[in-house]
């Protein structure tokens, strides 16, 4: 038993060692215009989403999905959010493909993470994935209305969705001229 115990131990040492020099000589391919591995987005993919669970906590969002709060979260998205995660009802460009991991397509994809969860994101960043930190400058009650509209955005109200159409915004500029 002592036997298989010290070969337990001395195959995750040479596993650990190995991983280690495996990096540190460059071996691992970190060009952005390459996907990643399988192995590698899988990792990293659960990485994020255990970190994320583990540190947001689950708080309601103290900003009431009304179609009042849902038009100010879209056109603060539409700002501030969709030049990096697209815009609704349009073809997604390459941008989101350009930084690994890949940005999410929020009109497309959607969201898997809670309003509690997409706030932390939005708040906190993410590290290695070009989502910068906003809660450095944003305020929190900005960030929850950015989260309720996001995590509803696939599924908003009429009233609302009229209201964020860039065809009504510009047939009614162009009328006032």
């Amino acid at each position: 038993m002592k036997n298989f115990f010290l070969g337990v131990l001395v195959t995750l040492v040479v596993l650990a060692v190995g991983g280690f020099v495996y990096l540190r000589l460059g071996l691992a391919e970190v060009r952005a215009d390459l996907p990643g591995s399988q192995l590698e987005s899988y990792l990293m993919s659960t990485a994020v989403h255990a970190s994320v669970r583990r540190h947001a906590p689950e708080v309601p969002n103290p900003v009431a999905p009304t179609n009042e709060n849902l038009i100010a979260g879209g056109k603060l998205y539409l700002g501030e959010c969709a030049g990096c995660h697209g815009t609704p009802g349009k073809p997604q460009d390459a941008t989101g493909d350009s930084l690994y991991p890949p940005i999410p397509q929020l009109p497309k994809v959607g969201t898997e993470y809670s309003e509690a969860q997409v706030f932390w994101i939005a708040k906190h960043g993410i590290r290695r994935a070009g989502m910068f930190a906003n809660g450095k400058w944003d305020p929190d009650q900005k960030l929850w209305t950015i989260a309720a509209y996001i995590k509803r955005m696939n599924a908003l109200p009429e009233p609302v969705r009229e209201a964020l159409d860039p065809k009504k915004e510009t047939d009614s500029k162009e009328a006032g001229k």
